[in-house]
């Protein structure tokens, strides 16, 4: 089976010199342990979550994050990308076309409002539409936390 694979595969992509010398290649720094922030672990010493997982898991929750900033109060984009930076680590530039999807699906609208210094800025609310994603967002994370942390918890 080996054999046919690697005939099959030279054959499909000749300029790749068959599949032991380049398909099977690959760069050894994909195994290296990015680290970003620390997870303390009791009794030992603080670790790192690999960049990657730490990337999806903080991507998995941003909506929900900001729908629930916004549920407390109006909000411009720096205001918001300033808390989620604080809270989770989450780059400023990530919240404005976050922003721009919420507005398009219609769970957040924007209205301008006279600024102290310098020009107007672009607030965002909750829609009703909003409000009903967070909450039906909410009760999902709750149910979806509390399964990990009972499949987590019991890890040895």
């Amino acid at each position: 089976m080996g054999a046919c694979l690697r005939e099959a595969s030279a054959a499909c992509h000749p300029r790749f010199g068959g599949l032991d010398s380049t398909l099977l290649r690959f760069n050894a720094s994909y195994l290296v342990w990015h680290t970003t922030l620390p997870y303390p672990y009791p009794g030992k010493e603080t670790k790192r979550v690999p960049e990657g997982i730490e990337i999806q898991l903080k991507k998995g929750v941003l909506d929900l994050c900001v729908l629930a900033l916004l549920s407390q109060h109006d909000s411009y984009a720096y205001e918001i990308a300033s808390r989620l930076a604080a809270a989770i680590g989450m780059g400023e530039g990530t919240i404005y076309p976050l922003m721009r999807r919420l507005q398009a699906e219609g769970l957040v609208e924007t209205y301008l409002e006279e600024s102290p210094a310098g020009p107007s800025r672009k607030y965002y609310r909750l829609t009703e539409t909003g409000r009903a994603s967070l909450t039906s967002q909410k009760a999902a994370w709750g149910s979806f936390s509390q399964a990990v942390e009972t499949i987590v918890g019991g890890a040895q």
